[in-house]
Order: C-alpha cells, then structure tokens, then sequence
C-alpha cells in the first residue's frame, strides 16, 4: 500500500493547517489529498510558508473572517485568489456585553455561547457556505479555507464538505477535534474576561459540533434536506462533487 501523504502540513506563521485528504467517503472512495486544505489565517507566512503554498499549487482561498477581522490582519500571497465569505464574529463581543452588564462569564457560560455561535452557523450563515460549494464545484484547483482561527466557522465548513462527500460523522467529528492538538494560541494582553471563559474559546469540544448537527436535524429537516435545499447540493451537484474531490482510482 502507497504511502499516504502527511495530513498536518506544519506552517511556521500559521497554526491549525491540514489537508482534507483520504477520509473514506461515498462509495468508499477517498477524498482526494492535496485539493482542499484548511487552516487558521494567513497573514504571518514567511517566505518558506509561501513556498509550501506554491508548491501544494493553492491558488484559492476562502476566507471566512467578518470585514473588520479581514481589514485588521490583510494578507496577499502570489498566485492566490482571495474570496471573502464573511461570517462576522459573535462570541468575543457577546462576552465583552456579559461582563459590562454584569453577568457572570464561566466556562459553563462560554460554552453555552459558542453552541449558540454553531446553531448559528447553521440557520443563518447558509448562504456562504452555499457560496463555498459553488466556488468548490467550478473547478478543483487547490484551494484553502479559513477564518482567524481556523476551528469554528472553518470547523464547521470542513464538516459540511465531509459530509457532503459521504464521510462518516465519526470520522468528521475526529478531524474537528483535532484543532485541540494543532491551533496555536495567540499572545494576547491581559484582559478582563475570565481565564476559564478564554479557555473555552480557544478550544473546540464535541458539543459545539453536535450542537450544529442537531440544528440540522431539528430545524433543517437532516443533513440531505439541508445540503440540497439550502446549501444547493442537489443529487446532480452533490455527484459532481464527489467526482471533483473524490479519488476515482480507488475501488
């Protein structure tokens, strides 16, 4: 059996970036290694990032940080095409709202904020990743997504193109954690919120997932209803997909 490639593709000025690749998906194919990566921003790559880049021949990104998060930390990098798919950033402001009305910021609280940021994203942000399927289904050119982190809206993402493809919820639910072992913290200046509520947000768990999914069942009609009608993943897209981004060679 060949040897199949590194998923964790380390970047010195970038954390949390990895190939999709090789997860079994419909019909028992493989996706494709070295067509759909996903990462943490990319305002910090140094010159021996950007060769990687070029090398893994990424010419697409999308990028799912809000308008101020993109203006604040910018980035162009040759040969890249930027899309802006704009989800704009919830949590840190609902915190900033707790602490100066008064409440109690904890982790139970954090955590509760953050499964109210992934139902979110699944009732009121359809229409981006509808977006990402149509730049996805136009060509397979090698393309990256992210957002500042690289963990939630980019989490969520990566799990609808999993699925989308036919990868078992186990297994996306294993590649979403595994931002617990690859995002880098950021250095930050001390702040008023809570450690314990911070340490929250800088991590995934399976509930913020499962929360999203659930969302799914409950208000979408299941994860089929919810990529055809409206994400626009109807069978003859969702073939075409798989015929993108699936490895045909294998049985």
């Amino acid at each position: 059996m060949a040897e199949q490639p590194a998923r964790v593709l380390p970047l010195h000025g970038a954390s949390n970036f990895r190939d999709l690749g090789g997860y079994v998906g419909r019909d028992g194919r493989p996706v494709r290694w070295r067509r759909l990566f996903r990462s943490a921003q990319l305002a910090g790559l140094n010159e021996a990032d950007r060769a990687l880049l070029g090398q893994l021949g990424v010419s697409r990104a999308f990028d799912f940080r809000g308008v101020q998060e993109r203006a604040a930390v910018p980035y162009e990098l040759p040969g890249l095409t930027q899309h802006s798919l704009a989800i704009e950033p919830s949590v840190v402001q609902r915190m900033q709202d707790m602490l100066a009305a008064g409440e109690r910021l904890d982790a139970a609280a954090a955590t509760r904020l953050m499964r109210e940021l992934y139902r979110s994203l699944v009732n009121d942000q359809a229409h981006q990743f509808a977006a990402l399927f149509e730049h996805l289904l136009q060509d397979d050119a090698p393309a990256v997504f992210h957002c500042t982190a690289g963990k939630d809206r980019t989490g969520f993402a990566a799990a609808l193109i999993l699925l989308a493809l036919g990868v078992q919820r186990d297994v996306v639910m294993q590649d979403f954690l595994l931002s617990n072992q690859l995002y880098r913290r950021p250095d930050l200046p001390e702040t008023q919120t809570p450690r314990e509520a911070l340490e929250v947000l800088w991590r995934v768990e399976d509930s913020f997932l499962i929360a999203a999914l659930d969302a799914v069942d409950a208000d979408q009609g299941g994860i089929e209803r919810y990529l055809g009608q409206r994400l626009g993943l109807g069978p003859a897209a969702r073939a075409a997909l798989a015929l993108r981004y699936l490895d045909t060679t294998a049985p």
